[in-house]
């Protein structure tokens, strides 16, 4: 299994400058390439090969008066930026096929884009230091926050700006398989709502932390400031920054809330059962701002990847399943009901039932889980605090740390 392991950087003012440069030639290269590919495809040539944009772009730009600041920065930088290229193409055309989900055609990236990436590999000889910084070639040695140890020797580093202006190092690593957790008894289907996060088949509801909604009327003041500021200006530059990094925190409070929820699911439950929602369809309703507030889908990613980590089963229902329709006590369709209606009396067995205790008993039934609607005790989920209250500081920027392990 592939995992993703991100730690905050702490680049010194040097080797912000010189990260700037190289995500600066890298989206030259980037554009530069795609430009060529464009300019082939309306004279109705064949696209030029990665080896040869390497070459045109790369080594023989660096002679030319109009490239030769790209021997500033890594070569293994600019190679990665063409391979980004071509996967965006690949990816391109795969949707066009039907292989994948259909996205669009690679666009030409902006220097005014508020997030950079670049990505060092193995043949760059980047290296972590016995002082346990991160050295990269043209850049330097830099401080790293490690959160945990990475559970083995990674071959490529990205380092990543984000919009608020922090610095990540994102690591890629190959894992063996994990030490399974001991067998437990309890199975559970999980029915993901707005009015509650999570529902458990078991009687549990989970409160809805709404981090978005808590977080509007700072977010509200920042943007209002930064709809005043001139265009172009140092001031507007500073109050977007404050816009960013407000959403950040909204953004990394809700990834911790999903992390520890699912680690809870995952360590309490042999099996987990969710049901996969439209979530893009939702998002075009009014209830967009909530959909993406709750965001489902980063929760029942996070499920899937610890369910086979950690030796558990995970089912994923289809969308179509009628949970909400069906008694979950003696199995009769009772047609669909308004979202009003949050009990209703089953016309066949004359059962109470919540409605989304029933659906969760229900999705937990279309899995195949062994489950019954007990009707336990129904109990609000813990919601932490915003991370702008609970975190730590240091060189005067909030420090983010990694998602919790299992």
């Amino acid at each position: 299994m592939q995992l993703r392991y991100s730690f905050r950087l702490y680049p010194s003012a040097g080797q912000r400058m010189a990260l700037a440069r190289a995500f600066g030639c890298a989206r030259v290269v980037y554009n530069d390439a795609l430009r060529a590919r464009e300019t082939a495809r309306g004279e109705g040539l064949p696209f030029p090969k990665a080896g040869d944009l390497s070459k045109a772009l790369i080594t023989e730009a660096k002679n030319t008066p109009e490239r030769a600041w790209l021997g500033n920065v890594s070569a293994v930088v600019l190679q990665q930026s063409l391979r980004d290229l071509d996967a965006a193409y690949r990816n391109f055309f795969d949707g066009l096929k039907g292989k994948r989900p259909r996205m669009g055609a690679p666009r030409y990236k902006s220097r005014k884009d508020t997030r950079q990436a670049v990505r060092f590999t193995a043949n760059a000889r980047w290296s972590i230091t016995t002082g346990r910084k991160l050295r990269l070639p043209k850049i330097g040695d830099v401080r790293v926050k490690w959160s945990r140890t990475l559970p083995s020797a990674p071959s490529t580093v990205t380092v990543v700006k984000d919009s608020a202006g922090r610095y990540f190092a994102s690591f890629v690593v190959e894992t063996g398989p994990e030490k399974s957790l001991s067998e437990v008894a309890p199975e559970v289907g999980v029915d993901l709502g707005l009015g509650h996060f999570a529902v458990l088949s078991d009687g549990t509801k989970v409160d809805s932390p709404r981090f978005l909604r808590r977080a509007e009327k700072r977010l509200k003041k920042a943007q209002r400031d930064l709809s005043r500021k001139q265009k172009g200006s140092s001031n507007r530059s500073k109050a977007r920054l404050k816009v960013a990094r407000a959403h950040a925190r909204v953004a990394d409070t809700r990834r911790e809330f999903h992390h520890q929820l699912s680690t809870k699911l995952i360590r309490e439950n042999q099996a987990v059962a969710v049901e996969d929602l439209a979530v893009k369809g939702l998002a075009r309703t009014r209830l967009a701002k909530s959909v993406h507030d709750a965001g489902w889908s980063a929760f029942t990613t996070m499920l899937e990847y610890k369910a086979a980590r950690y030796g558990r089963t995970f089912h994923r229902i289809g969308r179509f399943e009628p949970t909400s329709q069906v008694c979950s006590a003696c199995g009769v369709k009772d047609g669909p009901k308004p979202l009003s209606v949050r009990t209703w009396t089953c016309g066949a067995c004359g059962a109470v039932l919540d409605r989304d205790i029933n659906a969760a008993v229900n999705v937990a039934k279309a899995a195949g889980l062994a489950v019954s609607a007990c009707g336990a005790q129904v109990r609000p989920g813990l919601v932490p605090a915003p991370r702008g209250e609970a975190g730590t500081h240091r060189d005067g920027q909030t420090t983010v740390a990694g998602p919790p392990s299992l």
